[in-house]
């Protein structure tokens, strides 16, 4: 690189082992030096981020237990889930889904009658892939072992129940971020690009909000300091009806933000207006963000 060409100027050597001593400790001080566009992160660090998120306890600790219970989209809908279930078991359809009925409940409880009757009013809730936020729900909760279909119903496994009786939601939260963001396909809930690397950023994105998220923020703010971090990314993307760029754009803010950081309740991120066509938001960090994962980085 040019940083160690210019280090190497002036430089005697009186072997090939030594040389090569010196280059390989500029390149750990380069590597542990903080960078503007990884905002403030260094190489070392990013790469623990994006390849070791759960086993890098200097930069990142995910309690087991939080210290509160949570209030998160995905846990209001596992409740009416875990309640519906109860201890006889919830019988599914034909093809193994949740029952219609209770798709409908769910809806009603979880959105309130007027909201119910927006989201509804182009066609109602016939099968649990209408009311798409419980369908993924019910998905996470199986990927973290929290649910599972035993003699032909749905029930709580063993875990999820001594969970439940332990810590409430405080202990399951913590089983569902993590098949979230381990074993969910985040492409499965949009119509976007594929683009894997966006969800392997999800520990960036989460830091981004730890450090700027106290403020209510446009979404550009956050996929600037993501394309600023991660330019190459947009050659990943498939130029649809927009530039590479704009439908990255569009897949970070639909997928990180609202469907992750948003659904997961670490992140308030409304729409600037109520248009059905707008696709401004604004986003700020809740509480559950800090208290989900400690950052052990000064910032």
């Amino acid at each position: 690189s040019q940083a160690l060409r210019e280090a190497l100027q002036g430089q005697e050597f009186h072997s090939q082992e030594e040389a090569q001593a010196f280059a390989n400790e500029h390149m750990r001080q380069q590597n542990q030096r903080p960078l503007d566009d990884f905002d403030g992160l260094s190489p070392d660090q990013m790469a623990g981020m994006l390849n070791r998120p759960f086993s890098s306890q200097c930069l990142v600790v995910f309690p087991e237990v939080l210290d509160s219970p949570p209030s998160a989209p995905i846990t209001r809908l596992f409740r009416l889930l875990v309640e519906a279930i109860g201890e006889q078991g919830l019988e599914p359809t034909a093809k193994g889904n949740l029952p219609r009925h209770f798709c409908r409940e769910a809806a009603l409880a979880y959105w309130g009658e007027q909201k119910y009757q927006e989201e509804t009013r182009f066609g109602g809730i016939n099968r649990e892939a209408d009311f798409f936020d419980l369908h993924v729900t019910r998905v996470v909760a199986e990927l973290a072992g929290l649910i599972r279909t035993y003699k032909g119903k749905f029930i709580l496994s063993r875990d999820c129940r001594h969970l439940l009786v332990e810590d409430g939601l405080a202990a399951v939260y913590p089983k569902l971020f993590r098949a979230y963001v381990e074993q969910f396909n985040w492409a499965y809930r949009d119509g976007h690009a594929d683009v894997p690397f966006i969800q392997q950023a999800f520990l960036f994105t989460l830091y981004l909000l730890w450090r700027h998220g106290d403020t209510l923020r446009p979404q550009t703010f956050y996929e600037d300091a993501f394309l600023r971090a991660f330019p190459r990314v947009v050659n990943d993307v498939p130029p649809m009806f927009s530039s590479a760029e704009e439908t990255l754009r569009r897949c970070y803010t639909w997928r990180t933000l609202v469907n992750f950081a948003g659904f997961l309740g670490m992140a308030e991120v409304d729409k600037v207006s109520d248009d059905i066509l707008c696709d401004e938001y604004r986003v700020k960090a809740l509480p559950l963000l800090r208290d989900a994962l400690r950052f052990q980085i000064s910032g």
